[in-house]
């Protein structure tokens, strides 16, 4: 409470102006008081306020005549001598979380340094004779330390000064000449050296790797940046040729609408053309059988045969010729033609589709990392596959660890299960296989190498459908499977055959793996779903799934 009355005072003779004690304290006629030299420079500095106060801003007439304030500059001078001075004084004491000096008797003042040889703190005023005299002036000072307690040995109660590399603590000289007297011992400050030099070579190294990593990051917000704008690009690119092609087929939809909508009218008006003469001659018949029938009623022979000459004769109808009775089609082959233009350009998209699809997951970035060429490199993706017993045919028998998986002609007693395969002795792995992953497989004897989503028909057969793909081994060579679609591959193959997958990227291939990697059946798609590893055996032939 003393202390904050204190600067209570101290701010009411402070000059508002420089913020600082009044220095020949000058009152204006407002009451207000600053140092005389502030408020005349205030006064002097701007000519608009040259007669104001800088507080209250009360102006005045004519700038006011300074003369020094007597009582102020005595009140100033008194705290000067008591408030500032017990403000130091306080400054220098020590507090709750200050490092004490070890010297001081009664109120102890805050250490300025640690001297690591005697084990004291000091204040500036205990410090001095280390700074003085010559023996002293050789200790180690340091910044003050409440833990300098640790610099001695617990065993003998010595300052620790030399340090054992063998077991990596400090130690005293009666340590050394005991239980480390045989290991390998240095001064402390000698190791305190040598590790400060690799302090510091680590540091550069860390600065080194911030100022490239910096660089890296700098290289991804622009590929991030590149990215984004060539998305934009191929989003808009796409929508005006996707629009393009909309017109298309929205004028080749006009056309054909309109050309059949003209044919109707020409068809239809020959047709009714036809149709009014064919009225006309039966008008003109009928008048003719009126006349007959009329003649065919005279009774008067001489009248009958005198009339009789003078009617025409009957002409042949000509547009009853034209008219042919048989199954006609009117614009039903219009049809069938636009609905084939449909089916093949449903074609055109699904062929090209997959290619355009392609293109999207294909895209190359600052992180696409190369294919692996090296089996080194390939092992750097191994994945550990374990086989699931839940979907194992019947006729297959599991290794303990699951690895490995055997023909077998005695069926086994697996519990049903709605993964389980049914048909072809087949099994697929636990694991879910997604990224980049890697595998081989030990084949002895015939059968398919393959992966498959989990949703495939436990009645199908892997590769004959297009959820999986497949190798079939067999010594002489090799056949690939995908969609029914069968494809030789001529040579002989190692009996270890090594799968990678990039399911990003939609790479699947099939090597076989000797003192070499020899690709055997690559397959470039789309993966919609997470794959798994799977075999499917002949006879009494066997595959292990050989561990990382």
């Amino acid at each position: 409470a003393e202390m904050e009355n204190r600067h209570v005072q101290m701010d009411n003779v402070s000059c508002s102006i420089c913020l600082d004690l009044l220095k020949d304290p000058v009152t204006i006629p407002c009451g207000h008081s600053y140092c005389m030299n502030c408020i005349k420079d205030h006064w002097d500095g701007d000519q608009r306020r040259k007669s104001s106060c800088p507080q209250c801003r009360e102006k005045f007439k004519r700038r006011p005549v300074l003369k020094k304030n007597i009582m102020l500059a005595a009140l100033v001078e008194d705290l000067k001598k008591t408030g500032l001075q017990a403000a130091a004084a306080d400054h220098c004491y020590a507090g709750p979380e200050d490092v004490a000096c070890d010297v001081c008797t009664g109120r102890k003042r805050k250490a300025v340094k640690s001297c690591l040889f005697c084990l004291i703190s000091y204040c500036e005023n205990h410090l001095q004779p280390h700074h003085d005299a010559p023996p002293l002036k050789k200790h180690k000072l340091v910044n003050p330390s409440n833990n300098l307690q640790d610099n001695i040995c617990p065993h003998h109660e010595e300052v620790m000064k030399i340090f054992c590399r063998t077991d990596q603590q400090f130690i005293c000289y009666l340590c050394l000449m005991d239980e480390h007297k045989d290991h390998e011992t240095v001064p402390a400050e000698s190791e305190v050296t040598e590790k400060q030099k690799e302090l510091q070579e680590s540091r550069q190294q860390i600065h080194q790797r911030i100022l490239d990593q910096e660089k890296d990051v700098k290289l991804l917000q622009q590929e991030v940046e590149a990215i984004n704008v060539s998305a934009d690009k191929a989003v808009e690119d796409s929508e005006e040729i996707f629009t393009e092609l909309i017109h298309l087929l929205r004028k080749r939809r006009s056309d054909v609408k309109q050309q059949i909508r003209s044919q109707q009218e020409t068809e239809v008006s020959r047709v009714k053309d036809v149709q009014e003469k064919l009225e006309q001659e039966i008008t003109e018949l009928k008048r003719k059988d009126a006349e007959l029938e009329q003649l065919s009623h005279t009774e008067d022979h001489t009248q009958f045969l005198l009339n009789y000459p003078s009617l025409p004769a009957l002409r042949e109808s000509t547009h009853s010729s034209m008219i042919n009775i048989r199954p006609l089609r009117h614009f039903e082959d219009v049809t069938a033609a636009v609905s084939e233009l449909r089916d093949k350009l449903q074609d055109v998209l699904r062929d090209t589709w997959t290619n355009v699809e392609l293109k999207i997951t294909n895209v190359d970035v600052l992180l696409s990392e190369p294919e692996p060429k090296t089996r080194a490199e390939f092992l750097k993706y191994s994945q550990e596959i374990t086989l699931d017993p839940n979907t194992a045919n019947r006729f297959l028998l599991l290794s303990e660890d699951n690895r490995k998986v055997m023909r077998v002609e005695e069926q086994q007693s697996y519990p049903d299960h709605p993964d389980r395969f049914t048909v072809s002795f087949q099994v697929l792995s636990t694991e879910s296989l997604t990224g980049r992953c890697y595998w081989e497989v030990e084949m002895g004897g015939r059968g398919f190498v393959a992966v498959s989503y989990k949703n495939i028909s436990k009645k199908e057969s892997f590769g004959f459908n297009d959820v999986s793909w497949s190798l079939f081994y067999t010594k002489d060579g090799c056949i690939r499977c995908h969609n029914k679609v069968k494809t030789q591959v001529p040579g002989p193959v190692s009996s270890r055959i090594g799968v990678y997958l990039d399911h990003r990227a939609g790479i699947l291939s099939f090597y076989s793996v000797s003192e070499t990697m020899t690709l055997i059946y690559r397959v470039q798609t789309r993966f919609t779903q997470p794959l798994h590893a799977g075999v499917w055996l002949y006879d009494k032939s066997s595959a292990e799934f050989i561990k990382p």
